[in-house]
């Protein structure tokens, strides 16, 4: 028999730091916690608490209390300062990661694991909390797999080629939505899939310290059958096979082409001559690190967020000058606009970097010690720029061209064009998702191509809801960051904006930018503002985003209600 749970009243105390803890002395891994008066938790509202040597996010709609781990399963943000709406969404401050607070589960990447879920009740006016300790404690999120290891089985089969950022949330889908199929990865590269964004801007070439899984948790708890190291030359979609460049045959019932794109080289002289770099991979990021050694002269070609990043990282390093050559008058022009380009500008110039805008490479010399080392880039204008290192930051194209030979049709950017669930137009079960799909954007009324990780990482996770039997179009309103001095947070898609308001201070790196297409909002980029963007994303998603006049008439995105009943 049970015990009977003694209830003691809580002491009076400004904030309570002193949490009553009831143990059931039969289940001894499971304990209760009274944690705080019922009255201090409005609908709504999202409160973080300590409770038995951990912390929980306490949040409460239309009357009910709900109890969840408290960080994002990303990078660590504190959710309590994220933003809630009515359905039980909550959205990460930080990089626009989505829970559900009523369940723990994920919505968005990009994070991988969904939140440990508690039982949370109101009894005699104050919340109750049961939880498992073990769990309170723990600095890692729950494995969203819904599929038990034994329930796996041979068919049908998915085979997604490519390793990256759209493959993994793929996989990760499938296994949340109840998929119990075949699920294989052809990957060229030697590592399971990472967390691409820190090789530009941490410059890390250790893939051990990126993997979002092991090949352990890949193959055993996700059911993977996971083939690094694997080139696919061609695909045939009447025999629905993948034919690799070793000639062995995959079969597939749903193929997912997750390929991601290529940095561009430019078309000139001497862009193959050693110190020449390009950033996607690992040993790309090992290489680059290796090259910024002390007394170097380094040029950056390209002036938006790659290159941009590298710079950043480079800044900190004993150069003898590092310059960076932009075909626009300011970086991240194209995208933020002049005047944000010019606040990020005066940054980067007060850390020692130089710019040359609305130039382009001429050709790349080599040095006069070492013909196969660069030794200078010229410009078209005639100026030499010594290097001892170059980086070309000029986007990547979309790597297909295995598709053409295999008769696919693609677009003049080499893209494949796909439907509102990502399926490739023309072809039965195969989806594309990430830098290689141009897909119709919500909300803008034509189709777009984004190139952003964490727009693939959100493909994934519709394609794999859909291979699941949950039809799922893709309806994220896209998040990026970026490193630059401070976190810079960018939501929607601004192209064709014709109005932007800036709120803040743009030389010290504090502000909100509001861009705008005839009155309308269609992004927003901020610094030093959390959680701004975050809350734009669902007011955007939800429609619910203020006009430019009444943001220019002292409206705050932060205060429009999204959380009460609608």
């Amino acid at each position: 028999m049970l015990s009977t749970v003694t209830r003691r009243p809580l002491p009076t105390l400004p904030n309570i730091k002193h949490l009553l803890r009831f143990r059931n002395p039969i289940a001894r891994a499971m304990s209760t916690f009274e944690v705080l008066p019922a009255s201090e938790l409005n609908d709504g509202q999202l409160k973080e608490v300590e409770v038995g040597g951990g912390k929980i996010l306490l949040s409460k709609l239309n009357g009910k209390v709900y109890a969840t781990s408290a960080t994002c399963t990303h990078y660590g943000a504190p959710l309590a300062k994220g933003v809630l709406s009515n359905s039980g969404r909550v959205v990460c401050p930080w990089h626009g990661a989505c829970f559900n607070v009523k369940s723990g589960d994920i919505e968005d990447g990009p994070g991988l694991d969904a939140l440990h879920s508690y039982k949370a009740e109101i009894k005699d006016g104050k919340i109750v909390v049961t939880a498992d300790e073990e769990k309170l404690k723990s600095k890692t999120g729950r494995l969203p797999c819904k599929v038990s290891q034994t329930s796996f089985t041979s068919s049908p089969r998915v085979v997604i080629v490519g390793g990256g950022a759209g493959a993994i949330h793929t996989i990760e889908s499938l296994r949340e939505h109840g998929f119990a199929g075949a699920i294989t990865v052809l990957s060229s590269e030697e590592y399971p899939p990472i967390d691409r964004t820190k090789i530009s801007k941490a410059l890390i070439g250790d893939a051990q310290k990126l993997l979002w899984r092991d090949e352990n948790t890949l193959k055993g708890n996700l059911g993977v059958e996971l083939r690094l190291g694997t080139q696919v030359a061609k695909v045939d979609t009447t025999l629905k096979t993948v034919t690799t460049s070793e000639g062995e045959q995959v079969k597939y019932d749903t193929l997912v082409l997750a390929t991601g794109g290529w940095p561009r080289k430019l078309p000139v002289d001497g862009v193959d001559l050693k110190h020449i770099h390009v950033v996607r991979r690992v040993d790309h990021g090992k290489a680059l690190d290796s090259d910024l050694q002390e007394g170097k002269h380094v040029v950056i070609v390209g002036s938006s967020f790659i290159s941009m990043e590298v710079a950043v990282a480079a800044s900190k390093r004993t150069l003898a000058s590092l310059t960076v050559v932009g075909m626009e008058e300011y970086p991240f022009e194209a995208v933020l606009g002049k005047e944000v380009g010019a606040g990020l500008k005066k940054f980067h110039e007060s850390q020692g970097v130089r710019f040359i805008p609305k130039q382009t490479v001429e050709r790349f010399e080599p040095s006069s010690s070492d013909s196969s080392a660069i030794g200078a880039v010229i410009l078209k204008d005639g100026t030499r720029l010594p290097a001892d290192v170059a980086v070309l930051g000029i986007g990547v194209a979309p790597q297909t061209a295995f598709l053409k030979e295999s008769g696919f049709n693609l677009e003049q950017d080499q893209s494949l064009s796909v439907d509102k669930f990502l399926k490739v137009k023309g072809q039965q079960d195969v989806f594309a998702v990430g830098d290689i799909a141009t897909y119709p954007q919500k909300g803008l009324g034509e189709p777009r191509r984004i190139e952003h990780w964490n727009v693939a990482s959100n493909h994934g996770r519709a394609v794999g809801q859909t291979i699941a039997g949950k039809p799922q179009p893709f309806e994220k309103v896209p998040i990026f960051w970026s490193a630059q001095g401070q976190q810079l947070r960018y939501v929607g898609v601004g192209a064709g904006y014709d109005e932007v308001h800036i709120d803040g201070n743009l030389d010290e790196l504090n502000f909100v930018a509001y861009y705008a297409k005839q009155g309308k909002i269609v992004a927003v980029a901020s610094m030093q503002r959390d959680p701004i963007v975050s809350k734009t994303a669902e007011l955007l998603r939800l429609d619910k985003m203020p006009s430019l006049q009444e943001i220019k008439g002292g409206k705050d995105p932060l205060t429009v209600d999204i959380a009460s009943a609608a």
